[in-house]
């Protein structure tokens, strides 16, 4: 609110004096209000101050405005940014998921094309192995061996090991048993032969084979294999003989061998007389390989 300011004429009488008479001291006191009046009304700052008050007031509501709104678009800002960063991490991580799968999904199949390849190298080698057999027949006995088409390893009464099949005669009777000669010539009609047992480390073959024969008659008797001595001691398939398994006892002398039964294995080997007869173990390739 503004302040009114009030101006009063003083007029002072004294006695003594007439109407048209000034005294000196009353002008005095009349110019002293007067001056007084003045200064009240020259140093009287309530107008301006209130305006500078109002002035300042409004300067500091729109500095206060302005930075608020400065604050809103920085908030706004950063808000903008923290969205745009989580939108462009989660694409990123998404990207990295989806990579990873592809990742596992690639190594997958390639280990699933592997063991394809490996299957595929296997069945070739089977189908390999099965023509090689094949073509050793002159007259495959597709009836036997390959009943309601699907083929079997082995004919019946032959025992399969090690992709090949084993035939263990088994006549009670002497009647039954035959010479060297004539076993490996029974062998040979069913397209085999007599039994190789080349090398030491057959071991697991010479075990399988004595697993599956058996003591008959007397000591003396055994299963024919197919080594003989003709000059030197030869396998039935040509190779000479580089590892023995005799068994160390009398009576064994000849130039034909018999695996025996009643011996500590591998030390079975019998040398006698061809013309001897015994059963005998047949030996060929199985028509489909084992792995």
């Amino acid at each position: 609110m503004e302040e009114e300011l009030n101006y009063v004429t003083v007029t002072f009488k004294t006695k003594g004096n007439s109407a048209h008479e000034k005294p000196n001291d009353m002008e005095a006191i009349y110019d002293e209000v007067k001056t007084l009046e003045k200064n009240v009304l020259v140093a009287d700052p309530a107008i301006p101050e209130k305006e500078k008050k109002a002035q300042r007031y409004t300067l500091l509501h729109l500095v206060a405005v302005a930075l608020g709104i400065l604050c809103f678009i920085l908030v706004s800002a950063f808000i903008a940014v923290r969205i745009h960063f989580n939108t462009v991490m989660s694409e990123q991580h998404r990207e990295e998921n989806n990579l990873m799968a592809e990742n596992v999904q690639l190594r997958t199949e390639m280990t699933d094309l592997k063991r394809r390849g490996e299957e595929l190298t296997r069945e070739r080698d089977q189908l390999n192995w099965t023509l090689g057999v094949i073509m050793e027949y002159q007259d495959l006995p597709v009836k036997t061996l390959c009943p309601q088409k699907v083929c079997k390893p082995c004919l019946d009464s032959w025992v399969l090991f090690q992709s090949n099949c084993y035939l263990f005669t088994s006549g009670e009777y002497s009647y039954y048993w035959k010479a060297w000669q004539d076993s490996r010539s029974q062998c040979q009609h069913m397209r085999a032969d007599l039994v190789v047992i080349e090398s030491l480390e057959e071991q697991a073959r010479t075990e399988f084979i004595n697993n599956h024969t058996q003591y008959y008659d007397d000591k003396n008797h055994g299963y024919w294999i197919g080594l003989s001595k003709t000059g030197t001691w030869t396998w039935v398939d040509g190779r000479n003989l580089t590892v023995t398994f005799w068994k160390q006892q009398d009576g064994c002398k000849g130039t034909c061998v018999l695996n025996q039964q009643k011996a500590d294995p591998p030390a079975n080997w019998c040398r006698k007389s061809c013309s001897m007869k015994n059963r005998w173990i047949c030996e060929t390739r199985a028509l489909i390989k084992q792995d």
